[in-house]
């Protein structure tokens, strides 16, 4: 998913919000006109607060009629159908409004303001988008946010979108590499060829490639967390989440590494933020009894800064409370061979001679997890998402457990909720990818109600 049509769909509500309402004050300022009020003179006042009002609740009709048209798809029409869809769209909206005045009788009996209204909303709306578009256009020919692309394949299709490319009319898209097939050799360097070209997506523009080529190449874009296209025609796997579009004006099929792509990734964050504030003001308390409880127990910080690897494979600085001596870090190479989890690349030790004493009440207690919540607060991390992992643990990740860092790291999780530390390491990371290939808000709220019965019992038995 191009990130420039996620930010463009985000800002359109906002944007198409305020065009509604400057409409409404146009129409407002034009129906108190001395000029026109002495043409057709005003028979009921209507002050400019209670005016604000009333378009601030029309706006927001208006927004949800635009949303039932399809004007907030990532996929954007093209432009005389957008300005079908806004005529449409606002049209709707001002017959709700209409009949919600005829059988209220409690805003305004103005004509003008409506009939000018709707025409105005219209005008703005479509020079807003106009502008969107222009803007959009700029940005992409000045290599703003193009997906850098590798193609793959040999045939007339394929020669004929480089030249598209070429030519400028790559819809969103430059190609950085292009190759004949995937076979061995190709498999080999596809690594190297991602670390020196930084591509962004793989089409598949060839139907004659074997299909273990093929599936080889899926699943490498997958590991590798790119977004995957191939020709409509091409063939019938076991891929996940299809989406059907047109490209370089062949229909193609874009294989989804997950459902929170689009509008599910921008809730995923209103609500990561929301909820992150909320916890860290009601836990603001708890937080400063549980810095002075560490101070006075060993020497050290309050938090402890840990190198954790995110989405995409982006390193970054995970909070917590520290629950371990100063320099634990470095006394870990020591203790590798006392670890406990001989099934993968984590390290656990259940008496760990680095935990302090107030560690072990925070670790039991999952206290030690609360300053996570900045984390997620600035976008580093989600509420709910895959365990975190550091890049040392990562290094020793099998490529099909590559699909962990499709999306954010989160606080909690599925495997948290469904087993925690009693899990394998391949069972938390297929449970986890479940949840990445399947998520849904409904989920999301699920494991987070799940999560305080799973702590309160892990403490329970201890």
């Amino acid at each position: 998913m191009k990130k420039l049509e996620v930010i463009t769909a985000a800002i359109l509500v906002p944007l198409d919000f305020a065009m509604v309402v400057l409409a409404g004050l146009t129409a407002y300022t034009l129906r108190f006109n001395s000029a026109i009020a002495d043409l057709r003179p005003v028979i009921a006042e209507l002050s400019f607060r209670d005016f604000i009002f009333i378009t601030f609740g029309i706006a927001i009709i208006w927004i949800g009629c635009l949303a039932l048209g399809g004007l907030y798809n990532l996929r954007r029409p093209v432009a005389i159908k957008e300005l079908g869809r806004i005529i449409l769209a606002s049209s709707a909206a001002m017959t709700a409004v209409i009949l919600f005045i005829f059988f209220r009788r409690e805003l305004f009996s103005s004509r003008f303001i409506i009939i000018v209204g709707w025409l105005l909303a219209i005008l703005y709306l479509t020079l807003a988008r106009m502008l969107v578009r222009l803007i959009v256009g700029l940005l992409k020919k000045q290599g703003v946010g193009l997906q850098r692309l590798v193609m793959v394949g040999e045939s007339e299709t394929a020669d004929r979108m480089v030249k598209d490319l070429y030519e400028g009319r790559g819809e969103g898209f430059r190609l950085v590499a292009r190759l004949d097939d995937f076979g061995e050799n190709e498999q080999q360097n596809f690594l190297k060829l991602i670390n020196e070209k930084k591509p962004d997506a793989v089409i598949l523009a060839s139907t004659n490639l074997p299909q273990p080529q093929v599936l080889a190449l899926l699943d490498s874009a997958q590991n590798q967390h790119l977004d995957f296209y191939y020709i409509a025609d091409l063939f019938s796997t076991h891929a996940g989440h299809l989406a059907v579009n047109t490209l370089f004006g062949e229909p193609v099929v874009e294989v989804k590494k997950t459902k929170l792509e689009g509008w599910g990734r921008i809730w995923k964050r209103l609500f990561d933020f929301v909820f992150a504030l909320l916890a860290l003001i009601i836990t603001s308390p708890l937080m400063l009894v549980i810095a002075v409880l560490i101070k006075l127990d060993s020497a050290g910080p309050v938090f402890a800064k840990l190198r954790r690897v995110g989405e995409k494979g982006k390193v970054f600085t995970l909070l917590k409370f520290r629950s371990m001596i100063k320099n634990a870090h470095g006394m870990k190479p020591a203790l590798m061979d006392k670890n406990e989890r001989r099934d993968g690349p984590l390290f656990k030790m259940t008496n760990d001679p680095r935990i302090t004493r107030m560690g072990r009440f925070l670790r039991r207690t999952s206290l030690d997890e609360i300053p996570q919540f900045f984390n997620a607060l600035v976008g580093q991390m989600s509420v709910v998402g895959p365990r975190p992992h550091e890049p040392e643990e990562v290094e020793k990740y099998q490529p099909w457990h590559r699909r962990l860092l499709t999306i954010k790291p989160g606080i909690t999780g599925m495997a948290q909720v469904s087993g925690r530390s009693a899990l394998s390491f391949d069972e938390e990371a297929k449970l986890d990818i479940a949840y990445i290939e399947s998520w849904s808000f409904a989920t999301d709220l699920m494991i987070i109600l799940k999560t305080p019965k799973v702590i309160f019992s892990r403490k329970a038995a201890v």
